[in-house]
């Protein structure tokens, strides 16, 4: 078994995430942090004894902060703002992204700003490894304060109330605990705001659609080289003397990356020297497209790695000044601009597939059967198909709208300015999976392309990529349901397994 993750709230890395959320990796609060945990929850303490004025320590909270709260009354307050804010409805969040909330909590906790008790991360811990998944409505936050409402509905299991899913089954989540030999946590002061004060929500959702987006641009480089090949067009656009001129880096990856695939193509050489002298922009430009796309999410890869690592409650305890401030880094901007950015790019990604597609199987542009059908007019071979990724490309084109450009005054208008954070990372998955669809079914019509160019055969790469497809999709001989094979498609491309090609060494 792989060494516990220790959790610091400063050196988590993406690659943790996946192994803490998707495979399963143990994750403990580290030395470090449970010393500065503790002697922040000292000052936090010390404060109370003092009877100074302290945001959700000895105030109300939200538009109530003018309302004095007195010692005795710190843990019902604490309590109210858990169950208060248990307002969530829609969906519950899948397991992996409420796993990413808890380790993303635990993980800004542990960097020892927030004033609560080491306790509090290890439970967050405990509920990771002994696999208890809190019911989380996945609709409810506005971003402002963070994502209140998700949040608080982890904090409501971790004092044993609510509904947790362990071993697979709904559970009450004082009965799941008890099992375990895990108390319910008894919240003191601070404990309750500082565990539903924060952005995790949004970033955990965030994270997960981030890597089904990286692994997008991959897979629409290896399917655009297909069809590129396909179509019988010019790989002179892949020239990298074009794009050393200008020379954004994704723009070079991708132009890069396709003509790896063609590499050795029979297809190619057989029309060398043809007539045509430029390809559709939907082919000639997709290192462009393609490119902008990569630069794109490592600007969302970017704020998701500055975001995992920053503490994101309020107010912040600071130690060596011995200071409580009170600001707004819960507020969920970055991550909105961002979210929406990458929502943006795979809409790009899709649509210029999508006009690939249709390329592919309109006979008006291409000089292959009309929709791929060796028998056209008895059959319509792949017509349909290519109206579910127009479908799908709109469909996008309507999700792609910014989520962060709006804004909806909410607690009394003391929080009148909010960041819709977690409404850009949830249609973002939806843009995500939408695309995963496309570019299946472009990978069906460019092979189905391919067969009706035999016996001549494609680059290297994209034959292994062929046999991939073929294998779960044979090759289109007359009209069939498809519907089934574009989902088991679907599926690969998330999976990453055509992806992969463009890591494998040339053969």
């Amino acid at each position: 078994m792989p060494t516990p993750l220790l959790l610091d709230g400063l050196h988590l890395t993406r690659r943790d995430f996946y192994a803490v959320v998707l495979e399963g990796r143990r994750a403990a609060l580290a030395p470090r942090a449970r010393r500065a945990m503790r002697k922040s929850r000292a000052l936090v303490e010390q404060l109370i004894a003092d009877q100074q004025v302290v945001y959700g320590v000895t105030t109300g909270v939200g538009s109530l902060s003018t309302e004095h709260i007195a010692p005795e009354q710190a843990r019902a307050l604490q309590l109210n703002v858990v169950r208060s804010h248990c307002c969530g409805v829609g969906d519950p969040l899948g397991e992996a992204e409420t796993r990413g909330l808890l380790l993303l909590r635990a993980n800004t906790l542990a960097r020892g700003l927030s004033g609560v008790r080491p306790v509090i991360a290890e439970r967050l811990c405990d509920f990771l490894n002994h696999r208890i998944h809190p019911v989380v409505p996945r609709r409810g936050s506005v971003g402002a304060s963070g994502d209140l409402a998700p949040l608080a509905h982890i904090a409501l299991a971790l004092i044993g109330e609510g509904d947790v899913v362990h071993l697979g089954r709904l559970q009450p989540a004082a009965r799941v605990m008890k099992s375990l030999g895990l108390r319910p946590l008894r919240l003191q002061a601070k404990e309750g705001l500082s565990l539903v004060n924060g952005t995790q929500a949004m970033l955990s959702v965030g994270l997960l659609a981030l890597r089904d987006a990286e692994i997008l641009a991959d897979t629409a480089d290896i399917s655009g080289a297909l069809s590129l090949d396909a179509l019988r067009g010019s790989v002179r656009a892949l020239d990298p003397r074009l794009h050393n001129a200008r020379p954004h880096p994704g723009q070079m990856l991708s132009a890069r990356r396709l003509a790896q695939m063609l590499r050795g193509s029979a297809i190619n050489k057989s029309h060398r020297g043809c007539a045509r002298v430029q390809d559709a922009y939907s082919l000639r430009c997709m290192p462009q497209v393609h490119g902008t796309v990569r630069d794109a999410l490592n600007y969302v890869r970017r704020v998701c790695e500055i975001e995992m690592n920053s503490a994101t409650d309020n107010p912040l305890v600071f130690t060596a000044e011995r200071e409580v401030i009170s600001g707004g880094n819960f507020h969920g901007q970055p991550l909105a601009l961002a979210l929406d950015l990458a929502a943006i790019a795979l809409a790009q990604l899709g649509g210029i597939a999508e006009r690939r597609i249709d390329r592919l199987v309109n006979p008006l542009t291409s000089d292959l059967p009309a929709f791929l059908t060796r028998s056209p007019g008895i059959e319509s071979g792949l017509m349909l198909a290519q109206v579910t990724a127009a479908a799908l490309t709109s469909e996008n084109k309507i999700l792609a709208h910014p989520a962060s450009v709006d804004s909806i005054p909410t607690s009394g208008n003391k929080e009148d300015f909010v960041s819709m954070g977690m409404a850009a990372a949830l249609k973002l998955q939806t843009v995500a999976t939408n695309v995963q669809t496309i570019l299946a079914i472009e990978l069906l019509a460019a092979c189905q392309a391919l067969d009706l160019l035999a016996p001549l055969r494609s680059g290297i790469r994209a034959e292994r990529a062929r046999a991939i497809v073929r294998h779960v999709s044979p090759s289109v001989t007359r009209d069939r349901p498809l519907h089934v094979e574009i989902a088991r498609l679907a599926d690969l491309v998330r999976k990453g397994e055509l992806a992969r090609i463009l890591l494998q060494s040339r053969g």
